[in-house]
């Protein structure tokens, strides 16, 4: 299996949409109610979602994970955005990473993020935030491995639906 990285532009867009659709299907159908989950996947991953407008933000990095010209997994790195009063001014955000399930175990996500620490470093930021649904256990042994450790808790909102999202951050 051969992954190739890049940054993604504009033009991948719709494959990258398609592929966190499936990502966060595949993590919480079951979770989140279906009428929520749907009008949530239309607000973020639609063809006028948040993703798209995410792919345009110059303040937010991107490095994605292609596995034979497709996605196959995405980190975003942007300033701290979560409501955690004790982060540093000049912290930074992992806003996301979604693997596809074929690549989960393969080393996707590690190079993504060892990229996300790198570029973080590298911009002077003192510290790394994320937030992690609290009941997947998962992706919190994944950010552990990787030096984060949670700090706080905030909410994640579906519809009428609110989802408990735990805070992890990572030193630098």
């Amino acid at each position: 299996m051969t992954i190739a990285y890049r940054t993604p532009d504009a033009a991948d867009g719709p494959a990258l949409s398609a592929m966190a659709r499936q990502a966060f299907v595949d993590s919480f159908t079951g979770v989140i109610d279906p009428e929520p989950l749907a009008i949530y996947l239309e607000q973020v991953y639609g063809p006028a979602g948040q993703m798209q407008r995410d792919l345009g933000d110059p303040a937010i990095d991107w490095r994605a994970a292609y596995l034979d010209g497709m996605p196959a997994g995405y980190i975003k790195l942007s300033a701290m955005t979560l409501p955690f009063e004790a982060a540093h001014p000049e912290a930074m955000e992992l806003r996301q990473l979604y693997v596809v399930e074929a690549c989960k175990g393969q080393g996707v996500a590690d190079a993504l993020t060892e990229w996300l620490i790198d570029t973080a470093r590298s911009r002077g930021a003192p510290e790394i935030y994320l937030a992690v649904f609290d009941h997947n256990q998962r992706a919190k042994r994944f950010y552990a491995r990787h030096g984060f450790g949670e700090v706080g808790r905030c909410d994640f909102v579906t519809g009428p639906q609110v989802h408990d999202d735990r805070i992890w951050r990572r030193m630098l």
